[in-house]
């Protein structure tokens, strides 16, 4: 009887035990859990950490995560509104804000990724083909584009930003509104999206290597024609200025010659003006200085007889006179 007794309250004891164990739950600080009976859901979430209760076997726990998650999206390549093919990777942070209607809606994270995937990638799309590559790349409209003093005054649009309205700020919190608005009705609280990369696609790559090959260039034939103008400028200010110097050095040469010819004409003038004799002499020497210079050995002249130059030679002692 003793040992019936001892049995049966041993077996108490264990089906105390196993109903407790069914019937205690713990939700740590970084969870909350909804309470399902039949698969329904019922009460309120348990939000709140600690030690819990619920009906064992009719009623199940199904635990959710409290703390903000991250949604890592894929690599699309996407149009822009100019046709700019371009490659986008985005990334967001969200959190379960009511645990009740995520559950009705998605039951689990994993089916919240896919939905996150379809709405946020989806918005991103229709972002990007709203707004052109400028506004994508660009931070903000605000912000002062520098621009190299060497390509300010360059032909073309080389070195210069075009105007942007919005810019990659406004159009990350454009996709952040129209996305909460439909995830809200997921129990989801999206808490922010931003654009982690965005890169061209092949063909874009390439035509943008040529579009900048093609600006360098430009730069280049504008520096090779500044640099044929100022070599130009400069052989033109060396001619200029070997020009002139050589006709300051002939004028002074001729300045330099006319004074030296008029002080030997002086001279000459006082050293055979001193008599008749002189005069006569210098004629003859000069005379005979001209018959050196135009007289050769097959030289043949016609000279009338009251020539100057046939005065001497008609008469070798004719008078100096």
């Amino acid at each position: 009887m003793q040992s019936a007794k001892v049995t049966f309250f041993a077996i108490l004891v264990f089906v105390g035990a196993f109903l407790v164990f069914n019937a205690a739950y713990t939700i740590h600080e970084t969870e909350q859990a909804i309470i399902t009976q039949f698969g329904k859901p019922i009460g309120e979430p348990v939000t709140s950490a600690g030690f819990h209760f619920k009906i064992p076997f009719i009623q199940n726990v199904n635990q959710l995560e409290k703390r903000i998650l991250a949604w890592d999206g894929q690599s699309n390549e996407m149009p822009t509104k100019d046709k700019t093919y371009i490659v986008v990777d985005t990334f967001g942070r969200w959190r379960i804000k009511d645990p009740k209607q995520f559950f009705l809606r998605l039951r689990d994270e994993r089916s919240a990724q896919s939905r996150l995937d379809d709405i946020l990638g989806s918005e991103t799309r229709n972002a990007i083909a709203k707004h052109e590559l400028i506004e994508i790349v660009r931070t903000t409209k605000d912000r002062e584009p520098v621009v190299d003093e060497v390509l300010s005054d360059a032909p073309g649009n080389v070195g210069q930003l075009y105007p942007i309205t919005k810019g990659r700020a406004l159009i990350e919190e454009e996709i952040y509104r129209k996305a909460a608005e439909k995830l809200k009705d997921f129990g989801i609280e999206l808490l922010d999206i931003r654009f982690k990369r965005i890169n061209y696609n092949e063909t874009v790559r390439q035509r943008i290597y040529e579009r900048m090959i093609s600006e360098r260039q430009q730069i280049a034939e504008r520096f090779r024609s500044e640099g044929a103008g100022e070599a130009a400028r400069i052989l033109g200010n060396k001619e200029r200025d070997l020009q002139q110097i050589e006709s300051e050095a002939y004028k002074q040469i001729q300045e330099i010659q006319g004074t030296a010819d008029a002080k030997a004409t002086e001279i000459y003038a006082s050293a055979y003006n001193q008599s008749k004799e002189s005069v006569g002499f210098y004629e003859l020497l000069k005379t005979l200085e001209t018959y050196e210079t135009v007289i050769e050995g097959e030289t043949t002249m016609i000279l009338s007889t009251d020539s100057d130059l046939y005065r001497f030679m008609k008469n070798s002692n004719a008078s100096l006179e």
